[in-house]
């Protein structure tokens, strides 16, 4: 058992090395991300958000990218959200191919600010998303990738992505 953990660990090593992933493939290696979509929060009625962000990736893998992710959604009145992610998303495809399908995961913190009778309140606390989408090459520099994800603080979200791969 050991030795088989011990062989595809050392596989999965040898697969990531720059030397063998340049031979397998060229990776275009990282890009810039800006987002826009809405979002419903879900308390007594559901809370409409719009919703901005902007973010970074690093195709770990063909078909793992990862990286930060800063969301900031506008709620009514004074309800403000900033979401702070680190996420991996997992190709059903290739990132590479012309429309990729993935899955998203992401977790980091959320702060949370609002006025109450005049009196300012704020809160941070862990956060998660959860969802998926689809990736569709626009040109070999530029994607949208349209994604819908849910997570904690209880929301769901739809958005889209513009990205620009730096090379």
């Amino acid at each position: 058992m050991l030795t088989r953990a011990i062989i595809a660990v050392a596989t999965t090593l040898t697969a990531l090395s720059p030397g063998v992933a340049g031979a397998q493939q060229v990776l275009p290696r990282s890009a810039l991300t800006a987002s826009g979509g809405y979002a419903l929060f879900v308390d007594e009625l559901l809370i409409p958000h719009a919703v901005v962000g902007v973010g970074a990736e690093w195709l770990a893998t063909p078909r793992i990218a990862v990286g930060p992710e800063l969301l900031y959604m506008v709620g009514p009145g004074s309800d403000r959200d900033l979401f702070v992610l680190g996420v991996v998303r997992v190709g059903i495809r290739p990132f590479s191919a012309r429309v990729a399908p993935f899955v998203t995961a992401g977790g980091g913190l959320m702060r949370h600010s609002s006025r109450f009778g005049g009196r300012a309140f704020s809160a941070t606390e862990g956060a998660y998303v959860a969802g998926g989408g689809v990736r569709i090459a626009v040109t070999p520099r530029v994607s949208l990738a349209p994604e819908v994800t849910t997570g904690w603080e209880a929301h769901l979200r739809a958005s889209v992505s513009v990205g620009i791969r730096l090379r």
